[in-house]
């Protein structure tokens, strides 16, 4: 969500990637670093889910901040474990029984299921592209079969090779007793079978830099060069070895591999790196507050959240509070979306780098002249009955009235989410209560208050009207709303009323509570 940035004073900035961003300014002091390198990685073992984007997101973040704060160049590696192994089938892909026939080969090796591509992995690699160059991301994509058959990991793999023992070391004591028999930290890939071995190395050979191990399918012996692409390394000591190569100096990682960053530092240290300055984060959790999984794709997928809200939403949700486990699901959509209207108010008033709409549009948030909360257009959608984007926008242009062409434009596209969102989530969930006969009564008193009112009247005297009905039958001004919300919505909660009534049209609102006290109890 790149856009031309302006000059703005930084230096007091305190948000989260702008003290991530610090810790790197602190870093590069010690080095004589021309350029500076962010990366992020995923497996394509399954397709790609909304936490892989969050993390590309979040370290766009951090690099735009540096940028802000430094002259150093920065760039963004977003890198592709590609060549692992394909240990499990996923749950939501097809033809998952020709899939079953190539567990342990290189996921570049493994057909795509989807029958689009030359391969599973190509296929996944090919999704993330489409989602990161969606929202204007810059960034340079590596594929790990790619940089181990180009040789480009040849020297970093020299050196393991080379403090093999000392690896092993490291990595032994993490495992399991069992595990310990058969780990090593280079999996060949066989000759024979292609498959990505997990195997005991019997010898190592640092004159050829080859390994002998004996491969379970035949029984036999073999020997295999670590280079060009003819063995890979385990992903601890291949994230470790990674950062070396590839001069990584910022990567942010899950809580769930909070450990495997500190085993993969002491093997980039081991193979004369540095690690990166890392962030943790916390995970996205589904619907039954589970983590979210590539294989089993529960949660929410981008393309799903994108139906139902713009970019801009889904961008808010992944800035916020990185460090905090939220729950991703169709339901925090409708919540994200006003917070993150409300941000872009706030900055018209106050131009806070700290607000994230300063960040999420790179400096430049757009200027809207005043647009209608998500919340308000799915009362609009239900109070109307109709899924007509033609009928929805003849309420919002004459409450928008002399509002500029894009905020015109973007309400018309949150409109068309709203219809989606109310379509597929709200529409059988709201049944409108029946109002007892105290609260018909104070319902046809808010009518009558309105007929006086002329169809024009500014939202906040019809706000007004509205709580000083209340306040005449509610000793509780809270249990009025809840009423309203009950009886015209069939919510809990609701819009701010002077703003519904306003766009819906005093006439149009008086013969809803005409429709509905018809009803009363």
């Amino acid at each position: 969500m790149n856009s031309k940035s302006k000059p703005v004073d930084v230096t007091e900035a305190k948000s989260w990637a702008f003290e991530e961003a610090k810790k790197i300014i602190n870093r590069i002091k010690k080095t004589d670093k021309k350029e500076i390198v962010f990366e992020t990685g995923y497996g394509p073992s399954g397709l790609p889910h909304i936490g892989t984007f969050g993390e590309v997101f979040r370290t766009t973040m951090v690099m735009n901040a540096f940028k802000r704060l430094s002259d150093i160049p920065a760039k963004l590696y977003v890198f592709s474990d590609d060549m692992d192994g394909f240990r499990k089938v996923p749950t939501n892909v097809p033809n998952r029984e020709m899939l079953a026939n190539y567990i342990d080969y290189p996921l570049t090796s493994v057909p795509d299921p989807f029958e689009q591509y030359s391969s599973f992995a190509e296929h996944n690699n090919a999704m993330l592209i489409r989602f990161l160059n969606s929202f204007g991301f810059k960034y340079e994509f590596k594929s790990s079969t790619q940089l181990y058959k180009s040789g480009t990991f040849n020297e970093c793999l020299k050196k393991v090779l080379e403090n093999f023992d000392k690896i092993m070391s490291i990595m032994l004591p993490s495992l399991r007793e069992e595990r310990q028999q058969s780990y090593s930290p280079i999996l060949p890939i066989s000759p024979e079978t292609n498959k990505v071995l997990q195997v005991h190395i019997d010898e190592i050979n640092l004159n050829t830099y080859s390994v002998v191990y004996r491969n379970p399918d035949t029984d036999k012996k073999e020997e295999v060069s670590i280079l060009n692409g003819n063995c890979k390394l385990q992903w601890k000591a291949d994230w470790g070895m990674r950062w070396v190569a590839l001069g990584v100096d910022y990567e942010m990682n899950g809580k769930d591999l909070i450990d495997s960053y500190k085993l993969s530092s002491k093997i980039c240290r081991t193979i004369g790196g540095t690690p990166p300055e890392n962030l943790t984060y916390e995970l996205f959790l589904d619907e039954e507050s589970k983590k979210i999984s590539k294989s089993k794709g529960n949660g929410l997928s981008i393309d799903e959240w994108l139906k139902y809200a713009p970019k801009e939403s889904l961008a808010y949700y992944m800035f916020q509070s990185p460090k905090r486990a939220k729950r991703l699901y169709f339901d925090v959509i409708p919540e994200t979306m006003d917070e993150y209207i409300d941000a872009l108010q706030k900055y018209k008033i106050n131009p806070s780098v700290d607000n994230p709409v300063f960040q999420i549009h790179d400096g430049n948030p757009p200027q809207y002249d005043g647009v209608l909360k998500f919340s308000l257009l799915l009362n609009l959608v239900q109070a109307c009955n109709t899924s007509d984007i033609n009928i929805l926008m003849q309420f919002i242009n004459k409450y928008l009235k002399e509002a500029s062409t894009s905020t015109k434009e973007f309400m018309k596209k949150l409109a068309d989410h709203a219809i989606a969102y109310y379509k597929d989530f709200v529409a059988n969930t709201r049944i409108p209560q029946k109002p007892t006969k105290e609260q018909a009564i104070a319902l046809s008193t808010l009518k009558t208050e309105l007929s006086k009112m002329p169809e024009d009247t500014e939202a906040d005297v019809i706000q007004n009207i509205v709580f000083e009905v209340g306040k005449q039958y509610y000793s509780d001004i809270k249990e009025w709303f809840k009423t309203l919300y009950g009886v015209l919505f069939g919510s809990e909660s609701g819009p701010k009323m002077g703003s519904f009534i306003s766009l819906y049209g005093i006439k149009n609102i008086i013969s809803l509570i005409d429709e509905r006290i018809t009803h009363a109890e």
